[in-house]
């Protein structure tokens, strides 16, 4: 599993907006994140959808955070990019296995699941507050 790039930034761009008590304008948000502003806004857009972000149009518009810093999970925020976590191709319901297509007898399935699920109950445990804050646990 590889979280992308869209995801990496989704997670800094939170992470910046939770610094500011005030909406804040796109182009300081991709300065502060030293992402482009064509990918900021395409980010923003989609943590707006998302209900993560609220955004403020208009000359004085601007962007800001919808919920709390401490109620955001890295789990919650990845599966808003990248869709649902998973280390293995096999465990997206779209894909067949040429191997054996009851996914469920498979061990690698199985393992793979397993493995999955703890990553992402991990990244589930983890919020914006607790990286500001250096609090987080990887145990």
């Amino acid at each position: 599993m590889r979280i992308t790039l869209e995801s990496d930034y989704a997670l800094r761009i939170l992470t910046a907006l939770a610094t500011h008590e005030e909406k804040v304008d796109a182009q300081t948000i991709a300065d502060e994140t030293m992402v482009t502003l064509r990918f900021a806004l395409k980010i923003l857009h989609k943590l707006v959808v998302g209900n993560f972000v609220t955004s403020y149009k208009g000359a004085k518009g601007g962007y800001k955070l919808a919920i709390s810093p401490d109620k955001i999970t890295l789990k919650n925020v990845i599966e808003l990019i990248d869709g649902p976590i998973a280390i293995s191709r096999c465990l997206d319901s779209g894909e067949a296995c040429a191997l054996n297509p009851d996914k469920t007898a498979c061990i690698y399935h199985h393992i793979f699941d397993t493995i999955s699920l703890d990553v992402a109950r991990k990244l589930q445990g983890i919020t914006i507050s607790d990286v500001l804050d250096k609090k987080y646990t990887l145990n």
